[in-house]
């Protein structure tokens, strides 16, 4: 009885822990305040989705929340213009490639070290995958010092020395054109 009290206690202490770690918050919700816009772009919800234009200013939607050790997954639909990107691990809300790890969605740009599947000023897409017109996925995991890219199943980028243990995330709507984002979900690791 002894030994059946000690793992009934040991479960009541750990299955709650792995209960939340299985958990996934969704992430830029319509009608919740759990994050903010910032610069001139338009964000509005239509068919289920979180559609960013940047035909009058480029922008942000920022998580009010830091986050550490989590898998980021979501799927994103850009046009051909659009320079976006997931920013993660942010230490301010100020978003930039160098305090931040930039994910990039830009399969056009000028530099094709920076293109889709970047970690942008650090690695180099490893895979080149065409995104434009199309829903595609992302899959972020930061844990520890390693951030791991996935972009539709294939790893695309590995770095190890992140910006920061945890930070706000954002996403990014800028170059005149126009993305959606949907089913953005973070799961603590």
């Amino acid at each position: 009885t002894t030994m059946k009290i000690t793992v009934t206690f040991l479960l009541l202490l750990i299955l709650p822990q792995a209960i939340q770690a299985q958990q996934k918050t969704i992430l830029f919700e319509k009608e919740v305040s759990d994050w903010e816009i910032t610069g001139d772009a338009q964000w509005q919800f239509k068919k289920g989705a979180l559609h960013g234009d940047a035909s009058k200013g480029e922008g942000f939607v920022i998580t009010k929340n830091t986050y550490q050790n989590f898998v980021l997954s979501l799927q994103f639909k850009p046009d051909k213009q659009v320079n976006s990107g997931v920013f993660v691990l942010c230490k301010e809300k100020e978003m930039s490639a160098t305090d931040c790890h930039e994910i990039n969605i830009w399969d056009l740009h000028p530099n094709q070290d920076n293109r889709t599947g970047a970690i942008v000023t650090k690695q180099n897409p490893k895979v080149k995958i065409e995104t434009i017109g199309k829903w595609n996925t992302y899959e972020i995991r930061c844990e520890g010092e390693t951030t791991t890219v996935r972009l539709n199943g294939q790893i695309t980028a590995i770095h190890t020395g992140n910006p920061s243990k945890q930070g706000v995330i954002g996403l990014q709507v800028a170059n005149e054109g126009k993305i959606a984002f949907r089913k953005i979900r973070l799961k603590a690791l």
